[in-house]
């Protein structure tokens, strides 16, 4: 299981604050990592010395939904690589269950963690149950194929995404909704404990948009699949995010439950944009509209 404080990281490029299925606490230079919830730090490449992600400290809840939200270049996506692995870190570290994350095997790292990203391009002519059947792969042994235990596991993600009728088209003849609903049955079909979503709804039309985040609420909903969805569309985190972290200049500019950090205050903070913030009780959620560039 996954809980607060279980995640701690450090790398050199931007960190964030939350709640508690992983966690990230400071990380002081080279210094050690504080106790608690977890930490880590990012160094650029390209500008020796400048952290990306700094002073962030970041625990999401089991079972929550957490969003983050920052201008271009603010670290969302370099922290999902982080708590994925795939990034190292520079110092600081990352948690998950109690274990650093450089401790487990690359295939216990990915029974619990799952990434969705942005845009996904297959170069081969696959087909969408091989690209679901990807997700089984952490679970099998070296030489060894998908059995018929794993078939029945990719089927049953594709239902649970609504993509069952499509298991024999080629991944590469079908709309952007589809292969975004695709590649979320891939990472259903990993059995992961938490998904890791980068711009889900990006490139999407408002129908696909509204597919995407009712597919999350349900999936959170129905097998308490713990989310962290790095977004642009502060309505998408508004409908869909418990707890939201605001990043900005790879520091946590604000972090807390949705309908008290995602205010007007703060997304002038967080953008130099003036903004209307309601609670449309129609919708159920905050809803914002932007207004015009703060001057």
């Amino acid at each position: 299981m996954l809980a607060a404080t279980d995640v701690s990281f450090a790398y050199r490029r931007r960190t964030k604050r939350g709640p508690a299925a992983f966690a990230v606490a400071q990380a002081r230079k080279a210094g050690p990592v504080e106790d608690g919830p977890a930490a880590f730090a990012v160094a650029q490449a390209s500008k020796p010395g400048h952290y990306v992600l700094h002073g962030v400290s970041l625990a999401v809840e089991r079972g929550s939904i957490v969003g983050l939200l920052g201008p271009n270049g603010s670290g969302k996506t370099t922290l999902l690589r982080i708590v994925a692995g795939i990034l190292p870190p520079l110092s600081g570290r990352v948690l998950i269950g109690g274990q650093p994350i450089e401790q487990l095997a690359r295939r216990e790292l990915a029974r619990r963690v799952a990434v969705v990203p942005q845009e996904t391009h297959s170069p081969f002519d696959f087909s969408v149950m091989d690209m679901v059947l990807m997700g089984r792969y952490p679970h099998l042994g070296p030489f060894e194929l998908e059995g018929a235990a794993d078939q029945e596991i990719a089927r049953e993600a594709l239902r649970a995404t609504g993509t069952a009728a499509l298991e024999t088209r080629p991944f590469a003849t079908l709309s952007g909704g589809e292969k975004q609903r695709v590649i979320i049955a891939s990472a259903l079909a990993q059995a992961s404990e938490m998904l890791l979503l980068d711009e889900p709804t990006a490139a999407l039309d408002l129908r696909y948009q509204f597919e995407i985040a009712a597919l999350l609420r349900r999936l959170n909903a129905e097998r308490r699949t713990t989310m962290i969805v790095s977004t642009h569309d502060l309505n998408l985190a508004a409908a869909l995010c418990e707890h939201i972290v605001l990043l900005k200049d790879g520091r946590v500019l604000a972090h807390g439950a949705t309908l008290d950090t995602l205010t007007a205050e703060n997304i002038r903070r967080l953008y130099d944009v003036d903004a209307d913030v309601q609670f449309h009780e129609r919708a159920g959620h905050l809803t914002v509209v932007p207004i015009a560039r703060a001057h």
